[in-house]
């Protein structure tokens, strides 16, 4: 679908959502390619998926922040209370004859404190850092991936569901067609009673089959409006409004398409990818937890304005207020632990053993996955040829019939036993047509050309 097409369809969409307060029953035209494009841009699970890669793209700027200057302020206001008492020894020169204690109490501290800081931390080596930041850029890939999967997941359900959409609308035309044939055979059954050519149970025969019909295509409407509506929650469509399909189911079913489709090997699968990314999330934890043993260096600088006052008003004056500046270097070296960083790295190359053995079990299961639905959509393409011949052979009967009984050399009986089996072959054909359209999405989804 073209840039302009898509723009067009988006565009329609949205002045249907935004022009009305109220919902009202708008009618939009949608090929295959235009719903799954609306239902990659608005199905929940896909946008959840997008804003994940979001939040993953975050996660790597986290990271590298932490690598950057790490500053902060400070500013504290003390209101000394009840001074703090010191006491010192009555002797000396600081000996005190009136007072019969051998220890005199003196406060040290002034009414009022204050004091502004500024403290710089600048990393310097810390081998984690450095994993870390490979292990989130390797998560936001692995967020791609999860993306991609997602809306393989919804391509399938919206493929599926616009499938079904269509073969109960042809069900629904032929289910007409058919009464439409019987309420005639009806009428004519009934004026050649009333001309005494007919049985009345010639007649009850055939109003039993019209009501049949008229039945089943109850069954199908309700069907095919069912079928609608999960096709609108699978694009994340709003319920209220009307859909209606533009193409044919031999539109998007050409033979030379079949054809080409059962002789595609495959390509790669994102669900191989996954694994591999989490294989390498895994080894990175690994490093990780093995570099944790290496020591780390920071350092920092502080500097400050602290200030003291008796009274409230004096402590803002400025001879009051000192500076202090601090700058250091910090080395942090790990002795021992318990062991446990040696116990993550066991559980890491375990994970890592389970992971490389989850990726030969899936390579052997998508090989088998493409066999399978190769080998299915070729049985159900045979199955639905010969239901598709069952079919015309059981129109031809049916007519056949028909005519004898018009001409006076067939029985009542026959035409409605025609009638059934022709019925019954129309059911087995879109049964049939139905099993292959869904083979033929599996085997899409198996090659991994859903897209």
């Amino acid at each position: 679908m073209s840039l302009k097409t898509r723009f067009s369809l988006l565009g329609a969409i949205l002045i249907c959502l935004f022009s009305r307060p109220t919902y009202a029953q708008e009618v939009l035209e949608l090929t295959l390619e235009e719903s799954v494009q609306y239902a990659l841009e608005n199905n929940a699970d896909a946008k959840n998926a997008l804003l994940e890669t979001f939040a993953s793209k975050a996660s790597v700027g986290e990271q590298v922040a932490q690598g950057l200057p790490q500053i902060n302020g400070t500013f504290d206001f003390t209101k000394n209370v009840a001074i703090p008492v010191m006491f010192l020894p009555n002797e000396g020169p600081f000996a005190d004859p009136d007072n019969p204690s051998d220890v005199l109490p003196v406060q040290f501290g002034v009414n009022y404190q204050s004091g502004l800081g500024v403290t710089v931390t600048q990393m310097i080596f810390d081998g984690s850092y450095f994993v870390g930041l490979k292990a989130a850029k390797t998560y936001r890939l692995l967020s791609e991936f999860d993306k991609e999967k997602t809306e393989n997941d919804v391509i399938e359900s919206v493929k599926k569901a616009f499938f079904t959409v269509l073969v109960n609308e042809e069900r629904k035309e032929l289910a007409e067609a058919n009464q439409a044939r019987i309420d005639s055979l009806y009428r004519e059954t009934e004026a050649l009673y009333e001309e005494g050519f007919a049985e009345k149970i010639d007649v009850s025969r055939i109003k039993v089959q019209l009501n049949n019909i008229e039945t089943e295509l109850d069954k199908i409407n309700a069907a095919t409006v069912i079928s609608k509506q999960l096709l609108k929650v699978q694009m994340g469509l709003p319920l209220e409004y009307e859909i209606e399909i533009t193409q044919t189911l031999r539109d998007l079913n050409k033979p030379e398409e079949i054809s080409s489709l059962l002789q595609n090997n495959g390509y790669r699968r994102v669900e191989m990818d996954q694994l591999k990314t989490n294989w390498e999330l895994v080894k990175l934890d690994l490093k990780n937890n093995t570099v944790q043993y290496l020591p780390s260096i920071d350092a920092n600088f502080t500097y400050q304005r602290n200030g003291a006052g008796q009274q409230f008003n004096t402590l803002w004056d400025g001879d009051n207020w000192f500076t202090g500046a601090f700058l250091g270097l910090s080395l942090k070296l790990p002795i021992f632990d318990g062991l446990a960083k040696s116990k993550r790295i066991q559980q890491n190359r375990i994970q890592l053993e389970q992971i490389e053995n989850q990726m030969v079990m899936l390579d052997d299961n998508i090989e088998v996955e493409r066999f399978q639905a190769r080998t299915t959509l070729q049985n159900n393409l045979r199955t639905l040829d010969v239901q598709r011949e069952n079919m015309e052979l059981a129109t031809e009967v049916y007519n056949i019939a028909r005519i004898k009984y018009q001409e006076g050399v067939g029985s009542n009986l026959e035409v409605v036993e025609a009638d059934s089996d022709l019925k019954e072959a129309e059911i087995n054909y879109y049964s049939a047509l139905y099993d292959a359209l869904i083979a033929k999405v599996d085997l899409e989804k198996a090659l991994g050309i859903l897209r």
